[in-house]
């Protein structure tokens, strides 16, 4: 497993560990000063809560066998998502705790995220298949509003956005431009994809792989050589290996297979 993904992984551990501490040292205390009634309603519902570590630790588990094997077990995929879903907002609270960088968290996020969707060997046509790119990857001095319609594009070559276009192109995949989530959720909306190619920074990369779960999302991570949010770039191989991964040939998925180790240098 990749140092990357293993800080995540180490940070859902330490959070089921420590709810776990909290919960029996909370009944230990209060189960030897409480009265009959009180200590049956405290059973009850730390029982519940107890249950509920089991489900999520459980969740971590498959995880982490799912990245250390590259194998996917669809049945057991909801106990993922469900302990992603309740650890990850403690897990990066925690992070803040350790002084670890919310975005090397998040980032690492991406990173498992990614595997997990590579295992499931997901395959769409081309039309069930979106590129979501934002706002700032296109030059700041162009006149020209892509937001409402990616096509109003000149393609003069001076940002990242006309290499996006050849993409669509070359593979006949959807593209969009978006200027933040809602602009985002409502692309998603009315494109209906089967499958996203998600290009942004670790915030909304991690927002937005959770905003549509449990559609697959392979995320890119943008390049920020000027700032967040102002002229960014992106790996464009990258991205053309996520749209090969989705769409679905042998040599294309060992194109985002490496590529993808570029991410997690």
């Amino acid at each position: 497993m990749y140092s990357r993904k293993r800080i995540f992984i180490a940070m859902m551990t330490a959070t089921v560990l420590l709810l776990g501490t909290v919960v029996f040292g909370g009944l230990f205390l209060y189960f030897n000063r409480a009265n009959m009634v009180n200590k049956i309603v405290l059973i009850g519902i730390g029982g519940l809560v107890l249950i509920s570590l089991a489900v999520v630790g459980f969740g971590l588990l498959v995880m982490v066998i799912t990245l250390w094997t590259h194998k996917t077990f669809p049945s057991l995929q909801n106990f993922v998502m469900t302990a992603t879903n309740i650890l990850f907002p403690i897990a990066l609270q925690i992070g803040k705790v350790f002084g670890i960088d919310q975005d090397t968290i998040k980032s690492s996020f991406i990173a498992v995220n990614n595997q997990l969707v590579d295992n499931r060997n997901i395959r769409v046509k081309p039309h069930q298949l979106l590129i979501l790119a934002p706002h700032c990857l296109q030059n700041s001095k162009c006149p020209y509003k892509i937001t409402i319609d990616v096509e109003n594009c000149r393609r003069c070559g001076g940002c990242p956005i006309h290499d996006l276009h050849r993409i669509k192109d070359k593979y006949g995949v959807n593209f969009v431009v978006a200027t933040g989530g809602t602009l985002a959720r409502r692309f998603v909306k009315e494109y209906k994809p089967r499958a996203i190619v998600a290009i942004a920074c670790e915030r909304d990369l991690t927002s937005g792989v959770q905003d549509v779960n449990p559609l697959p999302v392979i995320g890119v991570l943008n390049i920020r050589p000027e700032g967040p949010c102002f002229n960014t770039q992106v790996n464009l191989n990258q991205v053309e290996a996520a749209v090969r991964q989705f769409i679905g040939e042998g040599e294309r998925r060992t194109a985002y297979s490496s590529a993808k180790h570029i991410t997690e240098v």
